[in-house]
């Protein structure tokens, strides 16, 4: 019986990106099977048998899970590498074989990112909506009036015509400065900071302190942890996915 899957899913299951950029490297035509090139997106490929080429190197057997929960510092890429020569995510994990992040935080933020070689938790994750909320610390500057902070949780419309969804937001201390916890249930580029920027007030600070079921609690900034089986499989099951279904 054919064991075919789409090639998108192939690569991603093997660790050598998530199911987005896995599409992407197809549509660049880097991709081969058996020898052929092959750009058609939903194509599908055995992985046991068919010979699956990413820019010149076979494709092995999908790798163990591995599923980091890392608390990013200010000041580090959300990337494997980084052409400036920054410092990456990757250089801040001791984990063996390609990992890829699921979302991202970007260079002046903090806060909690999965690493992982699992393309079907990235996608998880990123996709649940609702039920894997992220939730923020944003120090905001000045203090935000509560007819502009409704205007966020209604959904807003940015100057450039993009419409951001109705956010969660709580605000928790002021002084001349305020802070708020924000709950995001998508995921835009520099969603929160263009938001505040919307309203007049721009974010000085922004930390992720929970995805999901996961906090930062015990966890300093800069430390990470590998997840447990029960928690990995905890995000497959908020998506309705057999925890079988998980790498062994």
């Amino acid at each position: 019986m054919s064991k075919a899957v789409r090639l998108q899913k192939i690569l991603a299951d093997a660790g050598v990106a998530s199911r987005r950029r896995a599409e992407e490297l197809i549509l660049q035509g880097r991709v081969t099977v058996n020898g052929q090139v092959v750009t058609a997106m939903g194509t599908k490929a055995d992985p046991e048998k068919d010979h699956i080429k990413v820019d010149g190197r076979r494709i092995r057997r999908k790798p163990a899970g591995v599923w980091i929960l890392l608390n990013k510092p200010k000041g580090v890429i959300s990337s494997v590498r980084d052409p400036q020569g920054r410092t990456t995510v990757m250089d801040l994990v001791r984990s063996q074989g390609r990992l890829f992040h699921v979302g991202r935080l970007d260079y002046n933020s903090e806060g909690l990112l999965i690493l992982t070689n699992d393309g079907e938790l990235s996608k998880i994750v990123g996709a649940a909506g609702s039920r894997i909320p992220k939730v923020y610390e944003v120090k905001v500057r000045a203090v935000p009036s509560e007819e502009s902070l409704n205007r966020l949780r209604a959904g807003i419309r940015l100057p450039d015509g993009t419409r951001l969804a109705g956010a969660g937001i709580r605000a928790l201390r002021q002084s001349n400065n305020s802070w708020c916890e924000v709950t995001l249930t998508q995921g835009r580029n520099r969603e929160i900071r263009r938001m505040f920027e919307a309203i007049g007030h721009p974010v000085l600070k922004l930390r992720r302190t929970r995805i999901g079921f996961l906090t930062d609690r015990g966890l300093p900034v800069g430390s990470y942890r590998p997840l447990a089986r029960a928690e990995v499989e905890e995000f497959y099951r908020l998506a309705g996915v057999s925890p079988s279904e998980t790498k062994k």
